[in-house]
């Protein structure tokens, strides 16, 4: 049976109270805290770095999942490590060599995984999978929060499911854009298990109660594939 992990990015969070923000959305039932890491470079937008990573680290016990957007992004990748993330995530376009740079977030003790734009073939994967704990299909263009859902995103986290099965190997693929309580069903019956989820979740007053509504649009799906 699939594990379904919500992951609430903390682009779309409280940054004057985001200790606060990061054990509350914990306590209300997340698996993963999300870091979006833009540098006005690779995307049009500016977060932040390694020494906020380190400060929310002691505030809870779930992993980090670092997504970097960042060019070149091999020079931050052991900073990130040193702060606390877990996962590391980067795109391809960003780095001169991605077997190098897969292999340097794994020296660096953390899990490693390619992000793939609306626009961007799946053809990188073809050589690396060996590599590969994390797949990020975006499901809209990299850069801002609170964006809508681009729909063929489920067409590649579908293509992506079938690389991740066809390797047999134990790889997380994860879904960041737009995710909402009415659309998440759909990317996970195309085969997404983690999803990213910024002011859906963050922009409601009671996080327990959308991370609930998400479970159980999950459950759903669940359901239906077993009644197949």
């Amino acid at each position: 049976m699939t594990q379904f992990r919500i992951a609430p990015s903390i682009l779309s969070a409280d940054f004057a109270r985001l200790g606060e923000e990061v054990r509350n959305v914990v306590a209300a039932g997340a698996d993963i805290i999300h870091f979006d890491v833009m540098d006005n470079h690779y995307v049009p937008n500016l977060t932040i770095g390694p020494l906020v990573c380190q400060a929310i680290r002691p505030h809870v016990d779930v992993p980090i999942d670092v997504h970097l957007m960042v060019k070149p992004v091999d020079r931050l990748i052991p900073d990130f490590a040193k702060a606390g993330a877990n996962i590391i995530t980067f795109h391809p376009e960003a780095s001169e060599h991605i077997d190098r740079t897969l292999q340097l977030i794994r020296d660096n003790g953390c899990k490693a995984g390619l992000v793939f734009n609306p626009g961007t073939p799946m053809h990188f994967l073809n050589h690396v999978m060996d590599k590969i704990d994390m797949i990020l299909i975006m499901s809209v263009n990299p850069g801002f929060g609170g964006q809508s859902f681009i729909a063929e995103a489920l067409k590649k986290i579908s293509i992506a499911r079938r690389m991740i099965d066809e390797s047999g190997r134990d790889i997380l693929l994860e879904v960041d854009g737009g995710i909402k309580i009415d659309n998440i069903a759909a990317a996970a019956a195309a085969g997404a298990d983690t999803f990213v989820a910024g002011s859906a979740i963050f922009g409601q007053s009671d996080y327990k109660a959308v991370i609930d509504a998400m479970r159980a649009e999950l459950a759903k799906t669940v359901a239906k594939t077993a009644a197949r």
